[in-house]
């Protein structure tokens, strides 16, 4: 139960609210956390939410406490390339999260840890689930759209 211990100590980690240098607060407060196969077997989704809801209640405690007036979100995402969960907390809305890609934010983090359980082979990517980009634009006619990702949201700010 790696995993748990992990996201309970991304409470404590260092945390910066920096809204006029976003790259520091990216560079400061976005975690990776992966799991063993034993883990991902043994963990259950409401386990692992459980423990991402706790970390942002103590990350909105902390924010309180460093009497910090703004926006700040807590948000978790299921990185399929790498295999992992990441998390972060920035000083910014749930709509406007420092992705380039496309997202959907959403307050029901279980279809996140879903994902990343049921991944056996994380940070691979099996060639039947590969498109032909090729193919799929003659199909189309369209360049291939990326599919958006889903991420659970927590605001932990003094403003919601």
């Amino acid at each position: 139960m790696v995993l748990l211990t992990w996201i309970a100590e991304v409470a404590d980690e260092p945390l910066v609210l920096e809204p006029a240098d976003r790259r520091v607060e990216w560079e400061t407060n976005t975690w990776s956390l992966g799991a063993a196969d034993e883990d991902r077997i043994s963990l259950s989704v409401a386990a692992v939410v459980a423990a991402f809801e706790r970390t942002a209640a103590a990350i909105r405690q902390r924010i309180l406490d460093l009497g910090f007036p703004g926006v700040a979100t807590f948000y978790v995402w299921h990185d399929e390339q790498a295999g992992q969960l990441r998390c972060s907390t920035g000083s910014v809305p749930p709509d406007s999260l420092p992705f380039s890609g496309t997202y959907v934010a959403s307050d029901d983090l279980a279809p996140v840890v879903e994902g990343f359980l049921a991944n056996s082979e994380p940070g691979s990517i099996v060639w039947s689930d590969l498109d032909d980009v090729q193919s799929v634009s003659t199909k189309t006619g369209t360049d291939p759209e990326t599919m958006p990702f889903g991420v659970w949201v927590a605001s932990v700010g003094a403003s919601r």
